[in-house]
């Protein structure tokens, strides 16, 4: 086998796994997006309602919900070989959770600061990398949209509204989700 050949496969092989894990992918877009969006609208609604931001605390049970769904979720997908796209997808969204818990805790527990900003920006910003990844322009798309008009929206609105950048953030993920399903039956 020459080198170019050697290229070749290596390209196809890359090319047919981010296929693959987009079209896996999809299913996952598609939950998070609907577990974000009504996760955002009851805090939101609870707090607009009630007065009171320790609504707040109801994100902390997303992940709980969402961890055993997507496992679930997970179990009727053929395995697909770990390689590196699929390794630094890992790695962008477990330093994406890792960010967005710690930071939420250092502002409850240590030193208030602009939660919604930061964690709208970095999602934007894991949505994006995951996009470049995957070469897929509706998810950098999506993550463009969420990173920077989510951080305009979050410093220009105030209180529970803040909350509705992640309805958006929701809603475009579970869009994400659609339309990856349409593009890789």
């Amino acid at each position: 086998m020459t080198a170019q050949e050697s290229l070749q496969l290596i390209s196809e092989s890359l090319n047919k796994s981010r296929n693959d894990i987009l079209r896996n992918s999809a299913k996952y877009f598609v939950l998070w997006g609907i577990l974000l969006t009504a996760t955002s609208l009851a805090i939101y609604l609870l707090w607009h309602f009630t007065g009171k931001p320790q609504w707040n605390f109801l994100w902390f049970a997303m992940p709980v919900i969402g961890y055993p769904l997507a496992a679930l979720v997970g179990k009727s997908n053929a395995p697909i070989p770990q390689n590196e796209v699929s390794k630094m997808l890992g790695g962008v969204w477990s330093v994406f959770g890792t960010f967005s818990l710690a930071l939420s805790a250092i502002a409850v527990f240590v030193v208030p600061m602009h939660v919604t900003l930061i964690i709208v920006i970095i999602l934007g910003l894991a949505e994006c990398i995951s996009g470049v990844l995957l070469k897929n322009w509706p998810i950098i798309i999506a993550g463009f949209l969420l990173g920077v008009g989510g951080a305009i929206f979050a410093l220009l609105v105030r209180n529970e509204a803040q909350i509705l950048i992640f309805t958006l953030g929701g809603v475009l993920l579970l869009v994400t989700g659609i339309i990856m399903k349409l593009q890789y039956k």
